[in-house]
Formats: structure tokens, sequence, C-alpha cells
């Protein structure tokens, strides 16, 4: 009985795609607001709204590693930018975009080989009893695999759009923009067809 219980479908979408959202947008302003001559401010906007979307999780006792991440992630940002002069972050200014996306890519294809990140977001929104179905690991794996491509996608997207600046406007928001979209309607849609397929 024990078994079949384990390998059952759950009953609710198995994953928490609200809450893997709100722990992306850090990361989409960043995104959105870095540039040039605001990278500094988009480093402080993003800190400051990590800290307050995982603020609830993290008093009671619950860290998700992109939430944690983000934090060190943007905190580091920050104190960068007040503690070095303009001149010593030409790099940063200039690759901003593409060392977070790269982080995000880094930490979400990395997590596979642990935990898939999308699966600590998910076990919040779904019964204890199927967080060991092969369903929900499957489902977790695969959504956790889909946003790491898309962000290492977008990290090689800004980078092409410092390479070849005339072409900044596609590099750095059409295709981002695109490939973002994709994998959120990737994400709200593969948990209920992938578990109707197999049940």
């Amino acid at each position: 009985m024990a078994q079949q219980t384990a390998t059952k479908a759950p009953t609710r979408k198995p994953a928490g795609t609200g809450s893997v959202f709100l722990s992306f947008a850090p990361w989409i302003i960043f995104g959105v607001v870095a540039g040039p001559s605001t990278w500094e401010y988009a480093g402080l906007a993003a800190l400051i709204a990590s800290i307050v979307l995982s603020g609830r999780d993290t008093l009671r006792g619950r860290f998700c590693v992109l939430d944690m991440v983000g934090i060190v992630f943007f905190a580091v940002i920050t104190v960068l930018a007040l503690a070095l002069d303009r001149s010593q972050l030409i790099w940063l200014e200039t690759y901003a975009q593409v060392i977070s996306n790269g982080v995000v890519a880094v930490v979400a294809l990395g997590s596979l080989f642990a935990d898939p990140f999308t699966a600590q977001y998910a076990r919040q929104q779904t019964p204890r009893e199927y967080w060991d179905s092969p369903v929900f690991a499957h489902i977790n794996r695969v959504l956790t695999a889909a946003w790491g491509v898309v962000f290492a996608l977008m990290a090689l997207s800004t980078w092409l759009a410092v390479r070849n600046p005339s072409m900044d406007d596609w590099f750095n928001w059409v295709v981002p923009i695109a490939l973002l979209v994709g994998v959120v309607k990737f994400t709200e849609r593969y948990p209920e067809s992938y578990t109707a397929r197999v049940t």
C-alpha cells in the first residue's frame, strides 16, 4: 500500500509555480534595470526584493537555494558599488547581466545533482506523501533543467549584446523576454500535462 501511494501522481499541481516566479523576480528586476549607469541601483533594488520576498519563508525556517544565493549575490554587488571606485568596476558594469544570468543557470543546473530547486517550492504546495513519487521527482527535474537552460541562453544572449552593440535591443531585450515567456508558460502547463499522461 505504501509503495502504491508513493508512485501515485499528486492530486495537486506538483510544482510551486507561484513561489518560483516570486524567487525569480529579483533576478528579473536586476536584468531589466541594470545598465551602464544603473547596475548599482539595480543591485540594491534586487537585494531589497530578495529579502522582502523570501522573508516569510526565512522566518519560518525554510531556506530555498535560489533565494539565499540571490541575497548573497545582490549584497555583494551592492557592497562592491559602495566600496570601490567606478573605474575599478568597469568589468562589472559591462557584464552585470551576463554574470547574474550565469549565476542563476549554475544554481539551477547544479541543483539537479542534489535537490532540484523547483522541488523546494513544490513541497510547500504538495502533500508530503507525494514528495518521493517518481512523478514529482520527474516534473521537478524537468522544470529545473528548463529554467537552467533558459538562464544559460540568457547569459549567452546578454554576452552577445556586449559583443555586438548594434544588436543590443535584440540580445538584451527581445531574446531574453521571449525565453522568459516561454519558460513561464512551460512551467504553468507541464506539471498537469505530464501528470495526465502518466495517470
